[in-house]
């Protein structure tokens, strides 16, 4: 399934599939890029029953995204710049609160705009050849799509100042070791396997325990959010389904249990 210009889009057995298509742009985030992302991940997220993740990469070996498209910045405005700006918020926001764990496979450079769509995933894998950097000050600005919130969160405040006020970019060892990502693979043939592996693992759970750890988590850095009230209603939701039921008989029977995501 694929009626997009700049992604590819595939809806597998049990997880769906989806590449950034412009490995002549190095796979750059230009605003059309972002539009066709939004398309794709709103339907996925009204669509997510039966599935059990997102596996999402770039196009060939040399690039996961490098970035947006610089091209966009000429004769960017004050006013122009926080639409520019709200655009990327709204699609990462979206990515971060998908009910299923969505794994970004980065293949190549993830840079600027780039590392930030990684941070905004579940899960980061990264290939051997994976580099990241948040380059934005040499530009004279400073990441616009939530890279000084998330990579602070991941990695901490002076390693995320250390990248963004540096500007250096980082192999993907030295990003494992960071905690910026999960996992490092061999290329990208190991990395699609890795992932479907996870998908595996993550198919034995219950869905909505998943959706709703997902949510309980990101409620820790919503200002607006009482982290711990909000984690207590999550449990009493799921103490109303099927799944829980099941897994409470599974494991008196010493079986693995059958969820059914109800």
């Amino acid at each position: 399934m694929n009626n997009y210009s700049n992604i590819i889009f595939e809806i597998r057995d049990d997880y769906y599939f989806v590449k950034i298509n412009r490995p002549k742009n190095l796979n750059a985030l230009n605003q059309d890029t972002i539009s066709e992302l939004k398309q794709c991940f709103d339907f996925i997220k009204k669509n997510s029953k039966g599935f059990f993740g997102v596996i999402l990469t770039g196009e060939g070996d040399k690039s996961f995204v490098a970035g947006a498209d610089i091209k966009e910045f000429t004769g960017l405005d004050q006013k122009a710049s926080i639409k520019f700006c709200m655009n990327g918020h709204g699609l990462f926001n979206n990515i971060e609160t998908m009910p299923i764990p969505v794994i970004a496979l980065v293949n190549g450079y993830a840079l600027g705009g780039g590392c930030e769509l990684a941070l905004s995933c579940h899960f980061r894998f990264a290939t051997k050849n994976a580099q990241f950097s948040q380059p934005e000050i040499n530009l004279g600005i400073i990441p616009g799509y939530g890279g000084t919130q998330r990579l602070t969160q991941i990695i901490g405040k002076s390693k995320a100042l250390e990248m963004m006020l540096t500007a250096q970019m980082i192999n993907s060892d030295q990003a494992f070791q960071f905690g910026l990502v999960n996992k490092v693979v061999e290329d990208n043939k190991n990395g699609i396997y890795e992932c479907e592996e996870l998908i595996k693992t993550l198919k034995r759970k219950a869905p909505i325990a998943i959706k709703n750890i997902i949510k309980s988590v990101n409620n820790f850095y919503d200002i607006n959010s009482d982290g711990f009230q909000e984690e207590i209603n999550l449990f009493s939701e799921c103490t109303s389904t099927s799944d829980f039921d099941e897994g409470v008989k599974a494991f008196i029977e010493k079986r693995c249990p059958d969820f059914k995501g109800e």
